[in-house]
Formats: structure tokens, C-alpha cells, sequence
């Protein structure tokens, strides 16, 4: 991947304490960021379950110009993504807030009678989304730490211990925010000027790229960034020391009983 910034780490080691990353850990590095994003964000049909449904929604819509069988047909082809995430033993929150999302939309739609309404969860969501995002960065306190600290086993450590993964957060939590942003200012626009078909072609269309983009910059932000520091690794290391110290002073005092006898 092309360079962007080297500052957040320089010869590969990070001056907070965790291990330097080797010229050989590279690949490894680049893999564990890749499975965490896909992790985080539902990978391959991540994609299609927020696409896929607006697209049968518009394009039934567009035929017959009739709302509950648009939505319904969206609602049910979101449900049988989500039987097929449980079916594949995904995480219940990828299995059903897709469902939950068009499930909102299509009740929305109905019952105002406007079928600009069924996208109108979805951009309230990308809109509140973008500015948590913006606003996270600007606070120090970036929300993409938050997302992906845990699924990288380093949960906070990232903001008190790891200086350069913080800047990484931060950069890749501006990126997501101003995509959002962005993605936003060309909806609402068209929600509130536009008509349902444009609406809804142009909201497919935006499905997609945007949410490539992000992810691609944040991987390149965080592959240049230090290793995460593995909490859990260090409270698993930490409780084995324990235990073996408790064995130790058990030894100790055993073979000082039998020295008195």
C-alpha cells in the first residue's frame, strides 16, 4: 500500500513499551488489521446486507410506484441475510441490525405514505454517525479506537500507552467522519428536493464506494501504526505470575516447616 505518513512510528518501534514490530512481522501485522476490519464491520455481506435491499426497495418501487410491497419485499430479503448470518454462527448484532435498519425504514415508509421515508432511518444514522465520528477525533477520544480496541484485544490501551496507534484512531476516525459527512450533504438534498426513485438510485449508488474508502484508508493508517499492546495477554501473563508466586511461597513455607521438624 502506498505511504502516506511516517511519523507514526519510526524503524518500526514503538517508544511506549510495546514489543518494536520486526521488518518479518509485517505480513502478519497487515493480516490481523485486515481480519479485525472485517470483523468490525461485517465484511463481504456486511456490504450487501446495507445495499441490497434499498437497491430491491427502489427498483420494485420504480416498477409499481407502491410502497408496502417495496418494503416489504426489502424487509424480506433482510431477514433471510439475517437467517443466513445465524445460519453461518455470525455475531448477533451483524445478523440483526441490518434487519432492525430496513425493518425501521419500511415501517416509516408505510405508514407516512412517503416512500422517501424508508431511507430516511439509514441517513439519520450515517449523518449522527459522521458527526460522532468528527467530533470523537476533535475530542482526542477517537470513536474508531472504541470500535476496533477490543477486537484487537488492546481495548484502551491505545490512548494512554500506544501514542501512535491514538494518531492512527484519530486520522482514520477524521476519515470516517468526512465520508459520512460528505455522503450526507448529497442525500438530504434529495430527500428533501428530490423524488423517491432518485432518492433511492442515488443512495444505492453511495452504498458501496464510501464504505470502501473508509476502510481502505483506515487500514493503511493503521498497518503504519505500532502493534496494538494485548491487554488481555498481559492480564492472562500477569494472573500466571500471580499463581506462581502463591506456589513459590507455598513451596517456601512447606520446606521451612520441614527444616523445623
Amino acid at each position: 500500500m502506498a505511504s502516506i505518513d511516517n511519523t507514526d512510528h519510526d524503524n518500526n518501534t514503538d517508544t511506549t513499551g510495546s514489543a518494536p514490530q520486526r521488518p518479518g512481522d509485517d505480513a502478519g501485522v497487515r493480516a490481523a488489521t485486515e481480519a479485525a476490519l472485517l470483523d468490525a464491520f461485517g465484511g463481504v455481506l456486511g456490504m450487501v446486507e446495507t445495499t441490497v435491499p434499498g437497491l430491491i426497495f427502489v427498483v420494485i418501487y420504480t416498477i409499481n410506484h407502491d410502497i408496502k410491497s417495496s418494503a416489504l419485499a426489502a424487509l424480506a430479503l433482510s431477514v433471510v441475510l439475517g437467517v443466513a448470518r445465524l445460519v453461518r454462527k455470525d455475531t448477533l448484532k451483524h445478523a440483526f441490525s441490518g434487519v432492525f435498519g430496513i425493518a425501521f425504514g419500511a415501517l416509516f415508509a408505510m405508514m407516512s405514505g412517503n416512500a422517501k421515508n424508508f431511507y430516511l432511518p439509514g441517513m439519520l444514522y450515517t449523518l449522527g454517525l459522521g458527526v460522532a465520528y468528527v467530533v470523537s477525533a476533535a475530542a482526542g477520544f477517537p470513536l474508531l479506537g472504541l470500535i476496533l480496541g477490543p477486537v484487537f484485544k488492546e481495548n484502551l490501551s491505545w490512548r494512554t500507552r500506544n501514542p501512535g496507534r491514538l494518531r492512527a484512531y484519530t486520522k482514520a476516525s477524521w476519515a470516517w467522519g468526512l465520508i459520512l459527512l460528505a455522503k450526507s450533504a448529497i442525500l438530504f438534498p434529495l430527500y428533501w428536493w428530490g423524488n423517491a426513485t432518485q432518492l433511492g438510485w442515488v443512495k444505492v449508488a453511495l452504498g458501496i464506494p464510501p464504505f470502501l474508502l473508509s476502510v481502505y484508508l483506515t487500514w493503511i493508517f493503521l498497518v503504519k501504526a505500532p502493534a496494538p499492546i494485548d491487554v488481555i495477554a498481559e492480564m492472562e501473563a500477569a494472573e500466571e505470575e500471580r499463581k506462581a508466586e502463591k506456589e513459590r511461597a507455598k513451596a517456601e513455607k512447606a520446606a521451612a516447616e520441614q527444616t523445623v521438624k
